[in-house]
């Protein structure tokens, strides 16, 4: 295939490949049945939306979207294990992972649970102490102190702590692959059992703990009661939907679109207090709890105390939401600049070994576990490759794993521990965790490359940049914006639209140490403007500020940027070219 614009090798070393041929055609005859406009039509179609799908695509609805709860196993008894524990006033634990989803859903079921007057006990289980999921003694402590234990976004793989909490039942809400055998919980409501259908698999743990309170709110209607209002909790399932780069697809789009809505009220105290923090000055995007809100929730879990995350998405006082969220904000400064250290290290010691395999990845003494995670997702971004990333304290290694569309990175972790190449493991498709001793290292690597490489990763070139559209600076409108947004949210397996500019004149400007404004201009209108970060960490920034009288194709993705009251479109820079 021709390179899109004939670009072979752009600034940044990559080959831009254009949009399909088919997709074409069939998004110019959607844009004559439907009268939506063509960029808008070209990305419905690289989805595979047919014209007449077209209108309930762009307005999902919940009513239409959310499944039966009771699709998914041992839903029933977790419904009524739940509003037994509300009727009788049992004492109430929820375990929960330290990451988005695990507070999240921690917090979707603290709130549920105070509407009734029950203050459940949180607990989460500190990263480096304790490690991922439930553990004997902290099972067995919280068993004798309750009479329910919840376990979100943890406790498929759990089987000996479960066993533990011998004196309390327990209801595991997860989404992680499970084995062919579950622990021995009262219940274990998960789409990625064996034994499910896989139609659900794409939810996170918030998606699954919202279903089980929409079962629970159900049946206490069909009692002639009414349980508290659910969509006000929506806020919370969109930001882990997000932050957990779940597919944001299915139902999974109208969590997100919705809750995006609900967040917009403010009327969260965490949230709130989060989103000024950040100095979040427009209505919240999916962009912004990926990249804004998602970090800083995650903060106390990576190098912090675990639990502060959750604590603000659950609190209802608003000065405990102001100070959590001030401290998270500074974890999360803390937290940057120990990634970049190991970012650096990370990907020098992956390029030495070379790139251009089905897997790359890292290890070393002393990396912090709290931030292996990130430092993967920027190598797998970086090289379009499955990474691994593992920090070494003596003999013992925790890591991470991040992983491309189409290849089950969970599975393939999975696989590692039932052949006892690694101590233990798991996750999803997209991410996983695991642990293992210095002696495994290598072996374990060269495995996991092999099983990945069945599964194709590698074969797509590390340095293809796929362009949707072209479009010209004078299209680029806040209207054919506003149309392109009805077809978000943006995220995992529905990436926002890229765009190219071509054959168009910049003028630029440094801003602060590492990135570029710019305007482009065809001549032929008004300036586009654009923005590179991070510009000065690679060839962009010298090549472009230093760009004279030449012109330049240029590659990225539209938003919109609020300043002083107004809002204008500008393009996020990915990439450019000379012309």
């Amino acid at each position: 295939m021709t390179a899109f614009l004939s670009v072979e090798t752009s600034l940044t070393g990559r080959r831009w490949v254009g949009p399909d041929p088919a997709a074409d055609r069939l998004a110019e005859g959607m844009a004559q049945a439907t009268r939506l406009p063509l960029p808008l039509c070209r990305i419905l179609a690289c989805r595979g939306i047919l014209p007449e799908a077209a209108p309930a695509f762009l307005a999902p609805a919940l009513r239409d979207l959310l499944p039966d709860p009771l699709t998914l196993k041992d839903m029933a008894p977790a419904a009524d294990r739940l509003l037994r524990a509300v009727a009788r006033r049992d004492r109430v634990a929820v375990f929960a992972d330290y990451d988005v989803d695990g507070g999240a859903s921690a917090a979707l079921l603290l709130t549920w649970l105070r509407a009734f007057g029950i203050a459940a006990t949180l607990y989460i289980p500190d990263r480096i102490d304790e490690g991922y999921g439930p553990n004997v003694p902290a099972m067995a402590r919280l068993a004798a102190d309750h009479d329910l234990i919840l376990c979100v976004d943890c406790g498929t793989l759990s089987h000996e702590p479960i066993a533990a909490a011998k004196a309390a039942d327990v209801v595991i809400l997860d989404h992680h692959l499970a084995l062919e055998t579950l622990p021995a919980a009262l219940a274990v409501v998960n789409p990625n059992r064996q034994d499910e259908d896989g139609s659900l698999a794409h939810l996170c743990a918030a998606g699954v703990v919202f279903l089980l309170l929409v079962e629970a709110n159900r049946r206490l209607r069909q009692q002639g009661q009414q349980g508290p209002d659910l969509m006000a909790l929506l806020d919370l399932v969109a930001l882990a939907t997000v932050a957990d780069v779940a597919p944001l697809t299915g139902v999974n789009r109208a969590f997100v679109r919705q809750g995006l809505k609900v967040m917009a009220r403010r009327d969260r105290p965490g949230l709130r207090a989060l989103a000024d923090v950040a100095r979040m000055d427009q209505a919240p995007t999916a962009h912004a709890l990926g990249f804004l809100l998602g970090p800083r929730v995650n903060a106390g879990g990576r190098i912090g105390q675990a639990d502060l995350g959750a604590r603000l998405l659950a609190t209802d006082d608003a000065m405990e939401a102001a100070r959590l969220a001030a401290h998270l904000d500074q974890l999360n400064t803390d937290r940057r600049s120990i990634t970049e250290a190991v970012r650096e290290e990370a990907l020098a010691q992956a390029e030495a070994r070379g790139l251009a395999g089905p897997l790359v990845w890292a290890a070393a003494e002393g990396w912090h576990p709290g931030v292996v995670g990130i430092v993967a997702a920027r190598l797998k971004e970086a090289t379009n490759r499955p990474a691994v990333v593992i920090g070494f304290e003596g003999d013992a290694g925790k890591g991470s794993a991040r992983s491309i569309p189409g290849v089950d990175l969970g599975a393939a972790i999975q696989r590692l521990a039932a052949e006892g190449l690694i101590q233990k493991g798991g996750g999803h498709r997209m991410a996983a965790g695991l642990s293992l001793g210095r002696s495994q290292l290598e072996p374990a690597m060269e495995r996991l490359a092999e099983l990945l490489a069945r599964q194709g990763a590698g074969a797509a070139g590390p340095q293809d940049l796929r362009i949707d559209s072209l479009l010209t600076p004078t299209a680029a409108t806040v209207a054919l914006l506003e149309e392109i947004e009805n077809a978000g949210p943006f995220g995992a397996s529905a990436p926002a639209p890229r765009f190219a500019f071509a054959n168009v004149a910049v003028n630029t400007r440094r801003v602060g140490e590492s990135h570029l404004k710019l305007g482009l201009s065809d001549g032929a209108g008004p300036t586009l403007d654009a923005i590179a970060f991070g510009a000065f960490d690679g060839p962009l920034g010298a090549a472009l500020e230093n760009a004279g009288h030449r012109r330049f194709h240029l590659a990225g993705k539209l938003e919109l940027n609020h300043w002083n009251g107004r809002s204008r479109v500008q393009l996020r820079l990915d990439d450019a070219a000379p012309a």
